[in-house]
């Protein structure tokens, strides 16, 4: 295919919309790379901070809740303020609360600079995906750019284990934040010269009680989940009472949107098949996906005994193979059709967390890295997920395409991870407390051991009890193969699904929005 000269109506030239991709790419990478890197330096941050369970969860959990609360006003703000002006204040918000953790010296502190971080990813997040779609006209080429797009997110989610690992154990917790504020001054100083200043020419009206409506209903939704997932029960009031107000505000939100005509949040664009379709894609994927692959974090770590670097080079084969899956998947879907490609790619994930269930005999890494590269080419698939949600759209709606579609990843991820992590957690306990291993520990050890396996392995090296490490491992090891075949089963319904919704003979070079 002979490029053009340029992409449309930005006046770019195509090798200067490519490095404004790169850009755009970077920076999701750090944001990505920067949810990982946490995960490894919590126990070196909790043993300087002393924080309490509640401030620990906070911790973890402020920067979703933040984020996911901001992408719809942060993306109608892109839309009308300008996409290039958002992502460089996005940009910075991220890099400075990065550097405020050499003055954090209370839990209390790294939860405000979590929540800094959540605001600066919504800025970031949803205008890298509407600023591609303003860069590429051309709908091919676009899909290209996604694919790009896509591949770099997941290699930011594997390579954060390598370098949050290399980070603490050679500096400091504080290291695996301080590593943003370069980064992100460099995307500051390349996105002012190579990134274009877009607005949606309808951006729709600037809705503060649209935006109280959504703030709110998705935090006590995502906090709900989070409480339900955290007790590792659904028998909690508080988190029902948090659940029935989030989704009444949301429904208000959603019908004061219907009610308008120019409405911040154009909720009619789930009209259009291909486009619901796509969000279903993400929002299934994310579901099934974000518990199995913590799980299996958390079992190379604990079970298998690796390092968080051994743990997170063990995890390459996904990165790579859901980086080549995200770039093939335009041009198979040239050929093929998307409908097929996304809903074949999700199939072929959910196949391979199946396999961590049928795998004969014991469970260990060699055999599991055919079920780890086959959910690669899932995750890699997503990509086409993307071509499909924004050619679904169009483009003076671009903002809030991008605004839905990262709300369904982040929306799908925290549910996943509440409700099959929950899964994973009960059955865990029950498999442990069937063992016998517990029996003779004191309530404290017991109690100890029984709510995680990391607590158990603990608490094994400390008595020098081999057997209830074996014991908690081959429990966990259950859970897990259960947990992924409940995730590989939901993950075919998904494919379904999204087979069902897309209709025959979509192209991805598909302009206009189709009913």
């Amino acid at each position: 295919m002979t490029a053009s000269p340029t992409t449309g109506s930005t006046g770019y030239s195509t090798v200067r919309a490519w490095l404004a991709t790169a850009v755009l790419s970077a920076s999701l990478l750090v944001i990505v790379m920067d949810m990982t890197i946490l995960n490894i330096a919590l126990p070196a941050m909790s043993a300087d901070l002393e924080p309490t369970a509640s401030q620990l969860l906070w911790i973890v959990d402020v920067y979703s809740l933040v984020l996911a609360g901001l992408l719809v006003p942060a993306a109608s703000l892109a839309d009308r303020w300008g996409r290039k002006r958002m992502l460089l204040a996005g940009y910075a918000v991220f890099g400075a609360a990065s550097l405020l953790v050499l003055v954090a010296e209370s839990a209390t502190a790294v939860i405000a600079i979590r929540a800094l971080l959540g605001i600066g990813g919504a800025f970031i997040m949803p205008t890298t995906l509407s600023t591609i779609r303003v860069l590429f006209t051309d709908a091919r080429r676009r899909a290209r750019a996604l694919a790009v797009w896509s591949s770099v997110a997941g290699l930011g989610a594997a390579i954060g284990p390598l370098v949050g690992g290399f980070l603490v154990e050679h500096f400091s917790w504080q290291s695996a934040f301080l590593v943003n504020a370069p980064l992100m001054a460099l995307a500051v100083v390349a996105g002012v010269f190579l990134l274009p200043e877009s607005r949606s020419a309808d951006p729709g009206v600037w809705d503060w009680l649209g935006i109280a409506l959504s703030f709110s209903g998705m935090v006590l939704l995502m906090w709900s989940v989070k409480h339900f997932g955290a007790e590792s029960s659904l028998l909690v009031p508080e988190g029902w009472a948090a659940f029935a107000a989030g989704v009444l505000l949301l429904t208000v939100f959603v019908r004061r949107s219907l009610r308008q005509d120019r409405p911040m949040l154009d909720v009619g664009l789930f009209r259009s098949r291909v486009f619901t379709g796509g969000i279903a894609g993400a929002l299934g994927s994310m579901f099934a996906m974000a518990a199995a692959l913590l799980l299996l974090a958390q079992w190379l770590q604990s079970v298998e005994g690796s390092s968080p670097i051994r743990a997170g080079l063990q995890l390459v084969p996904l990165a790579v193979a859901s980086a080549a899956a995200s770039l093939a998947a335009p041009r198979l879907a040239e050929r093929v059709g998307p409908r097929i490609v996304i809903a074949g790619g999700i199939a072929v994930a959910g196949i391979g967390m199946i396999a961590v269930y049928l795998i004969p005999g014991e469970l260990h890494y060699a055999s599991a890295v055919v079920s780890l590269i086959l959910v690669g080419v899932g995750i890699g698939s997503l990509a086409i997920g993307s071509a499909l949600i924004m050619s679904g759209s169009p483009e003076n709606r671009a903002g809030n395409a991008a605004a839905m579609e990262e709300t369904s990843y982040e929306l799908g991820s925290v549910i996943g991870v509440a409700l099959l992590g929950s899964v994973a957690a009960v059955l865990y306990r029950s498999r442990l407390d069937e063992s016998g291993a517990l029996d003779d520990l004191d309530p404290r050890l017991h109690d100890a051991a029984r709510e995680s396996i990391g607590s158990a392995a603990g608490v094994a090296d400390q008595l020098h009890m081999p057997n209830l490490a074996q014991q908690a491992g081959t429990a966990f090891t259950d859970s897990l193969q259960i947990t992924s075949l409940t995730g590989g089963l939901i993950m075919l319904a998904v494919a379904a699904a999204v087979y069902a919704l897309v209709p025959a003979g979509t192209r991805i070079d598909a302009e206009a929005v189709e009913g």
